[in-house]
């Protein structure tokens, strides 16, 4: 059930509310509707930090006109298997539908389709992306370069996003394997969640300016920033680093986009974001025959390794998010911290739109 002070909101109503503050901000209906579905199934899998937190950074960048609510992306070069997009600064999620649909399309005539653009913005939850090429029996991948607040390893000073990954690919009976992490010790949007529910975070997840560790979720966000993947170097932070650094390759490299350092900082809207986005869509027909059934084969021996602690089973990529998606279909909604509830309305009043509609509890 909800925690005790949490508000339960139903999917379409969230999503309806965000559809209402996007289209006052500057949106099209057609690009509210798809950001407003990344941000609500962001909160639906329980990624509090990708949904209803990110509301507020998107309809500041549309009022500032910092990014565009119209228009479409466009196709600069291609080929058989791949193609290199300018997302004209657009929505980010108008950028990565519009690019893995594009792969998806390429994967079933060539076996793979890889896709890169440059001049989007924040798209969300990467899973959103790779998600969408395994519905349509592809496995996906995608990748996103962000603003540069990760110390990489020996570095007094951050250069590098979080720069999230995802994978999906589907076993038998709608079972599936979906991995979407950031190569840092923990995503921006957990540590400003934490921030609005005044609350302290782990001493591994960041830094204050200087380099200095520190518990406090502001001063990592006030000039500070976040560890690799795996934290200090003794630990195997540099490995993080070095995924870090091959998602900035996929993404600001090759696209052509701001990359590293060039980003601009966290919540800046002094100009274009202009980040570097990658999405792959694979054929697993295209390679050996059987692979639905060896994936959930795979699955289903992870899960049933002994247990090191009892009553925590051996889980997959995924398998939180599908709990969370379950608890909230009991609830008929999905519960929110009442701090997130109180910003909403504080948005709605804002921009004179009706606040999000609470589901009734007994």
């Amino acid at each position: 059930m909800a925690e005790p002070g949490e508000s339960v909101v139903e999917k379409a109503e969230m999503r309806r509310f965000m559809m209402d503050c996007l289209a006052k901000a500057g949106a099209d209906h057609g690009h509210a509707e798809q950001l407003a579905e990344v941000l609500v199934e962001g909160d639906y899998r329980g990624h509090y930090s990708h949904g209803l937190n990110r509301l507020g950074m998107y309809v500041s960048d549309l009022e500032k006109k910092v990014c565009k609510g119209s228009g479409e992306p466009e196709i600069l070069k291609e080929r058989a298997g791949t193609a290199w997009v300018d997302g004209h600064n657009l929505l980010g999620p108008v950028v990565g539908n519009f690019c893995i649909d594009l792969a998806v399309k390429k994967a079933k005539e060539a076996g793979v389709g890889w896709v890169v653009a440059k001049g989007s913005n924040h798209f969300g939850i990467a899973a959103w992306y790779s998600m969408r090429a395994m519905k349509e029996g592809m496995m996906g991948l995608s990748f996103t370069n962000t603003s540069p607040i990760s110390y990489p390893t020996r570095s007094a000073k951050p250069a590098l996003g979080t720069n999230p990954l995802s994978l999906a690919a589907a076993g038998n009976a709608e079972d599936s394997f979906v991995l979407d992490m950031a190569t840092t010790t923990v995503a921006v949007g957990k540590i400003e969640i934490a921030a609005r529910k005044e609350m302290q975070v782990p001493e591994t997840w960041g830094v204050a300016a200087g380099g200095k560790h520190t518990t406090d979720p502001q001063e990592i966000l006030d000039g500070g920033g976040v560890l690799p993947l795996g934290g200090p170097e003794l630990s195997g932070g540099y490995k993080g680093y070095g995924l870090a650094a091959l998602v900035e390759i996929f993404c600001g490299i090759m696209g052509g986009a701001h990359w590293g350092p060039n980003v601009r900082r966290w919540m800046s809207t002094s100009g274009d974001a202009d980040l570097g986005q990658c999405f792959i869509a694979v054929d697993p027909e295209a390679f050996a025959p059987g692979f639905p059934d060896r994936m959930q084969q795979f699955m289903d021996t992870m899960r049933g390794l002994p247990e090191a602690d009892e009553g925590k089973a051996v889980e997959v990529a995924g398998d939180s998010e599908k709990r969370h998606e379950q608890l909230c279909d009991r609830l008929g909604g999905i519960s929110y911290h009442p701090n997130q509830i109180k910003f909403a309305h504080e948005l709605a009043d804002k921009l004179g739109v009706e606040p999000p509609r609470l589901v009734q509890r007994d």
